[in-house]
C-alpha cells in the first residue's frame, strides 16, 4: 500500500488558492477584452438620419471595431496557457509576456478610442451633420477587462516562483529506463558465466 500524501501546508494552500483565483480572473478578463474589440467600441451622437447614414457607413468593414484589442487579448490567454503548463523560467517569461500584452491592449483601447472618435466626426462633416461619438458598453468592457489582465499578470510576475507547478511526471521521456546488470553472486556463477561465453565482469552484457 502506498504512504499516504502529507497534507499541504497553510502556505501551499494559500498560493495554491491565489492562483487558481488569480488565473480564473485572468482567463475570464481575457475573454472579455478579446470579445469586446469585435464589437462597436463608439456609437454615432447625432441627429436622426445623419447619426443613420454614418452609423451604416462606418459599420461596414467594421471600422468602429478595435481589432489590435482582441489581437493582444488572445497574445495574453496564450501566455496564461504557457503560465498553466511550464515551470521555473518559462513560466516566468510567460507571466512577462502576458504583462506586456495585457499593458498594450489597456494603451491600444484608449489609442483607439480618440481614432474611432475622429472617424466618426469627419463623416458627420461629410454627410453636413454635426455631433460627435460616445462610448459604448464594449469599450468600458475592453478597458476593465484590460485592467484586470494587468493586475493579474502583474501578480504572476511577482508570486509565481512560489505557486504550483505541473509535476515533472507530465514531461515528456527523455529515454527508456534499462534495468541495471546484475553480478553473479558466488563463484559458481562465475563458473557458469564463462562457461556459457559470456564474462563476468562485463557489466553491460545481458
Amino acid at each position: 500500500m502506498a504512504d499516504p500524501q502529507p497534507a499541504p501546508s497553510p502556505p501551499q494552500r494559500t498560493a495554491a488558492r491565489g492562483f487558481g483565483l488569480t488565473t480564473l480572473v485572468a482567463l475570464a478578463a481575457g475573454t472579455l477584452c478579446a470579445v469586446a474589440g469585435t464589437r462597436a467600441a463608439v456609437e454615432v451622437d447625432a441627429d436622426g438620419q445623419a447619426a443613420a447614414m454614418v452609423t451604416a457607413g462606418t459599420g461596414q468593414g467594421d471600422a468602429l471595431t478595435m481589432p489590435l484589442v482582441t489581437s493582444l487579448a488572445l497574445v495574453a490567454l496564450a501566455a496564461w496557457g504557457v503560465l498553466l503548463v511550464t515551470r521555473r523560467v518559462v513560466r516566468r517569461c510567460a507571466a512577462v509576456l502576458a504583462l506586456l500584452a495585457s499593458l498594450g491592449l489597456v494603451a491600444a483601447a484608449l489609442v483607439a478610442l480618440g481614432d474611432l472618435r475622429a472617424t466618426v466626426e469627419d463623416a458627420l462633416t461629410q454627410v453636413g451633420a454635426t455631433g460627435g461619438a460616445s462610448v459604448t458598453g464594449w469599450f468600458l468592457a475592453a478597458v476593465v477587462g484590460g485592467v484586470l489582465l494587468v493586475a493579474s499578470a502583474g501578480l504572476a510576475v511577482v508570486q509565481v516562483p512560489g505557486w504550483p507547478e505541473m509535476g515533472s511526471r507530465y514531461d515528456s521521456p527523455t529515454g527508456e529506463e534499462r534495468p541495471a546488470p546484475t553480478e553473479p553472486e558466488s563463484a559458481l556463477d562465475l563458473w557458469k558465466a564463462m562457461d556459457e561465453g559470456h564474462d563476468p565482469t562485463d557489466r553491460t552484457a545481458p
